[in-house]
């Protein structure tokens, strides 16, 4: 009898610390639960100038306090394409607080004249302002055009795909008749015909190392199947 008493109490003492333990232990889950915190307390910005970075910070900065879990890619992306040094990005979430965004900057191709004020036109087909960017722009070509810049870059990428340097070219000129003109940093004038520039430049590169040609410095292939070479 006296045994069965014992352990009836060892019992009793066992189940009781039990439940201190267990207790104890959903106590401070409980803690856990308060003090675990997802609402977004930064957000670091990289890839562009130091400046440009804190703008795009300065844009996003609505979007402190807000759950972290809430915060999708629409959030980013309404500001981001509307940035014209942004050629694209990418978003990670660390959580619980943090979003890390990797801006890639666009390519700055040309510099164009619109309204008076100098713009750099960005791999992008937007226009960014000189001031915006610390590059010297003396040795990139001028773009005469008033639009267009996405069928400048075209242009550009059949230029890139060719054996005629993009190096070498020092302004184009573009005409209502959706036609290009290059003028070269060594004097050659290059009249493009509307459609087929690929071929035609392929003809210009043979003109220019033919010592036949070396007074020729108006190069015309607006005309298809046909070569003008002239002085003026």
């Amino acid at each position: 009898m006296m045994l069965q008493l014992i352990d009836r109490k060892l019992k009793i003492f066992f189940y009781l610390i039990l439940f201190i333990l267990l207790s104890t232990q959903i106590t401070k889950n409980k803690n856990i639960k308060i003090n675990f915190n997802t609402n977004l307390n930064n957000i670091e910005v990289i890839g562009l100038s130091d400046e440009n970075n804190l703008k795009v910070y300065q844009s996003l900065k609505f979007l402190l306090t807000k759950n972290i879990f809430l915060v999708n890619k629409n959030d980013f992306q309404n500001i981001l394409k509307k940035n014209n040094l942004v050629e694209s990005f990418y978003i990670k979430k660390i959580y619980p607080n943090l979003i890390k965004i990797k801006i890639k900057q666009t390519k700055l191709l040309a510099i164009t004249n619109k309204k008076g004020k100098k713009f750099f036109i960005g791999s992008n087909g937007k226009l960014i302002p000189v001031s915006q960017v610390e590059l010297s722009y003396n040795e990139l070509p001028f773009v005469y055009s008033k639009s267009n810049y996405i069928d400048f870059i075209k242009l550009k990428k059949i230029i890139d795909e060719s054996e005629f340097q993009f190096e070498q070219i020092e302004s184009f000129y573009y005409f209502p008749s959706n036609r290009w003109d290059i003028k070269t940093k060594d004097g050659f004038l290059i009249k493009l015909p509307e459609k087929n520039i690929a071929e035609s430049l392929k003809f210009v590169t043979l003109i220019k190392i033919n010592e036949e040609f070396k007074d020729k410095k108006i190069i015309d292939l607006r005309i298809s199947n046909n070569i003008v070479l002239s002085n003026e």
